[in-house]
């Protein structure tokens, strides 16, 4: 065996895009679209990671802090609201700490009808170094304060801040997690090799995730939305052949602000408007996946 191969850490199997068996989604659909609004709560003066800055300011970080504090007093409502117009519901990435600290929002979304699942308890507390008992700890939070916040047993992850250990998906699967937001390699669900129980990887794109957009790509409003028509449109004329996914991942205090959120609504509508997109929640897509061909592709 090379060194390639050993470095491979066998989290999915390979398998081309062509080739595959094919995926329908309902009503002849051919793009799945899911909307993921991270509803998040940072600490002013987070405990320090030994890996990791929480902040790339000395704390207390009173800018970022605010700037982030701005989704959970205006720019949630707005971004909400939007969405709720034109037929998009939320599959909530959710800060699990927001449920004590700003449980309005959480009230809100859950009113909405919207999906919950894990980020963690703060987004500016990661899983590097972490031992398998914190972890645990973790996972178990997130599901007993989501149900008793929500009265819904969540059924997927998105790492805080996207930082994992080694054992995560195993552990999901465990504790009957149904799918996770953490892996980036594929436009289409894919089953995730683990120790017990089964765990799906559902398409969670980093190249139209708001913060990108803005923050790494540095996009206009507008040039964000037309990457997201056009991605969009990709996706749609080619799961004709087999139903291909788009998630658009946003953060309030991003999207949700005045000068951004007019181009955000033209892409909901061109979306809404064209015919091919199956909108909807990240856990009817994982369970569209699962009913066909026993979810392995």
């Amino acid at each position: 065996m090379s060194d390639a191969q050993k470095s491979d850490p066998g989290l999915y199997d390979y398998a081309p895009y062509r080739g595959r068996p094919k995926i329908k989604w309902q009503d002849g659909k051919t793009c799945a679209v899911w909307v993921a609004p991270n509803l998040e709560y940072y600490e002013l003066d987070p405990a320090v990671n030994p890996y990791r800055k929480s902040w790339p300011k000395p704390h207390p970080d009173v800018v970022g802090y605010s700037h982030r504090d701005h989704a959970n007093r205006v720019s949630h409502w707005r971004m909400a609201e939007m969405m709720t117009k034109h037929g998009f519901p939320g599959s909530v990435s959710l800060s699990v700490a927001l449920c004590d600290h700003i449980p309005e929002v959480v009230e809100d979304a859950n009113q909405r009808g919207w999906e919950f699942f894990s980020h963690g308890i703060y987004n500016t507390r990661y899983s590097y170094g972490m031992d398998e008992a914190q972890e645990r700890a973790i996972i178990e939070d997130s599901i007993t304060t989501v149900e008793r916040a929500t009265g819904q047993r969540i059924r997927g992850w998105l790492a805080p801040a996207l930082t994992h250990t080694p054992r995560t998906l195993d552990l999901l699967a465990e504790y009957g997690m149904d799918y996770t937001c953490d892996l980036y390699h594929d436009d289409q669900p894919t089953d995730v090799k683990v120790k017990s129980g089964q765990l799906t990887a559902i398409p969670y794109s980093l190249e139209v995730n708001d913060h990108y957009g803005f923050f790494i790509y540095n996009m206009s409003p507008r040039d964000y939305a037309d990457t997201l028509i056009r991605q969009y449109d990709r996706l749609a004329e080619e799961g004709a052949q087999s139903g291909t996914v788009m998630c658009i991942p946003l953060h309030s205090y991003l999207i949700g602000q005045p000068h951004r959120i007019g181009p955000f609504e033209a892409v909901l509508e061109h979306i809404a408007a064209d015919g091919r997109a199956w909108i909807t929640k990240a856990g009817d897509i994982v369970d569209a996946f699962r009913k066909q061909a026993g979810g392995v592709l």
